[in-house]
């Protein structure tokens, strides 16, 4: 990824979170929160969280978390939104390629609509996968390859306009190797997540534990 590349990715997650109100809902993602309520609260690390919609509730449920995003907006509503719910949490503002933390540090990593371009998105998933602890967990869910189609069909969706973004079963069976799959499947789901998740599409999701 280019410098203006980055800077132009992050103005404009910057301008969606300055706008009033939660751009994806203060409610978790109902894949992410199913999931993390079947594990034993630990650490967790969540790339993308945004305006911490599922950090909140991870931290509301026990869990120690470390939410990370390009934007400063995002880190200023994720604040705001543990407030309201008295819980903490660690936001850090910054692109994950140039970040580093101990490995096996983390028991999860949450994914959730982490849509990383085309040129990193491998290898970011490879280089999460060296923080996660062994028997540690993935949760992800995120737009399929063919969610493209849904997204001609009805814009409100949400979803990168770039093919190379979006994901198969196949890079995710690459990306997660080292790990046992609890959960792989692509599936037409009807999003209702704020203003801008609202509509029919397509995603794979998967859970997975570290061997």
């Amino acid at each position: 990824m280019s410098k203006e590349w980055d800077t132009t990715y992050k103005a404009r997650w910057d301008e969606r979170y300055g706008e009033d109100g939660y751009a994806y809902g203060k409610e978790p993602n109902q894949f992410f929160k199913k999931w993390l309520l079947k594990f034993k609260a630990g650490s967790i690390l969540l790339p993308a969280d945004g305006e911490g919609r599922n950090g909140v509730f991870a931290a509301k449920n026990g869990w120690q978390v470390t939410s990370l995003d390009l934007s400063e907006e995002g880190r200023e509503k994720t604040l705001q939104l543990a407030k309201e719910n008295d819980v903490n949490l660690e936001y850090i503002v910054g692109d994950l390629a140039e970040l580093d933390f101990e490995k096996a540090s983390y028991d999860a990593v949450g994914l959730i609509y982490a849509h990383f371009s085309a040129s990193k998105k491998a290898k970011l998933h490879q280089q999460l996968t060296n923080y996660i602890k062994k028997d540690g967990i993935v949760i992800f869910e995120a737009f399929s390859k063919r969610h493209l189609a849904y997204k001609q069909n009805d814009s409100k969706v949400g979803g990168p306009n770039d093919l190379a973004m979006l994901f198969s079963e196949e890079e995710i069976i690459t990306d997660f190797k080292n790990f046992e799959p609890l959960l792989l499947e692509e599936k037409e789901i009807y999003l209702s997540e704020g203003k801008y998740h609202n509509g029919k599409g397509s995603v794979i999701r998967f859970v997975g534990r570290k061997k």
